[in-house]
């Protein structure tokens, strides 16, 4: 039973990945990268954000008539900073183009590569046996392509995994967006309140 678990948690985890999708993984990815990243233009675009949001503070608490000299001391030490960190962000910006078409290249290769090496290095593995005379002739569509007959194939079993996960993931799916519409449909319809107008008096 190793194998047929080892592979559900292998399906488990690929198929979350496509669920979670490789765009978000991605950008999650490089968000962790960046808090914890030693590389220096990731520090000094942190020093820099930091240095023009103290600016702009700065800036906005400075009287441009009354303290005009400071004021625009301030302005030009603003300014300088933004276009740093303007020439900072366009310079990080192709470096996360690259390190996300990284990320994307090994996360594809753990969804599509780790389950066909799996299924080609234990083709001929057998997941587990069959009761003998249950299934019939369904018992030999179930070994392959290669598994003993009356086992139940690598490649089956992943297919089945898969279907599984795939289905548990769409009632998941279809439970949380039903959930966020009716929570939408909540806050957006408006309440009737009033009187009513009385009937008239003849």
């Amino acid at each position: 039973m190793f194998l047929a678990t080892f592979i559900l948690l292998l399906v488990i985890g690929t198929e979350s990945i496509l669920w979670l999708g490789y765009a978000y993984l991605t950008a999650l990815t490089y968000d962790l990268y960046s808090k914890v990243s030693t590389d220096q233009a990731v520090v000094r675009q942190r020093k820099l954000r930091k240095q023009v949001l103290q600016l702009r503070t700065e800036l906005s608490q400075t009287s441009s008539q009354d303290q005009f000299a400071k004021w625009a001391k301030i302005r030009r030490k603003c300014d300088s900073a933004t276009d740093s960190l303007e020439k900072t962000n366009s310079d990080i910006a192709i470096k996360r183009a690259a390190f996300e078409v990284k990320v994307k290249g090994v996360l594809y290769f753990v969804v599509h590569g780790s389950q066909l090496l799996t299924v080609m290095w234990f083709r001929k593995s057998p997941v587990f046996y069959l009761p003998h005379g249950w299934f019939g002739p369904v018992a030999w569509v179930l070994s392959l392509p290669f598994a003993p007959r009356g086992s139940v194939s690598v490649a089956v079993w992943f297919a089945a995994c898969r279907r599984v996960c795939k289905t548990l993931a769409s009632l998941v799916n279809d439970f949380y967006l039903k959930k966020k519409l009716d929570e939408a449909d909540a806050t957006t319809a408006s309440p009737q309140t009033g009187t009513q107008p009385s009937p008239k008096k003849n």
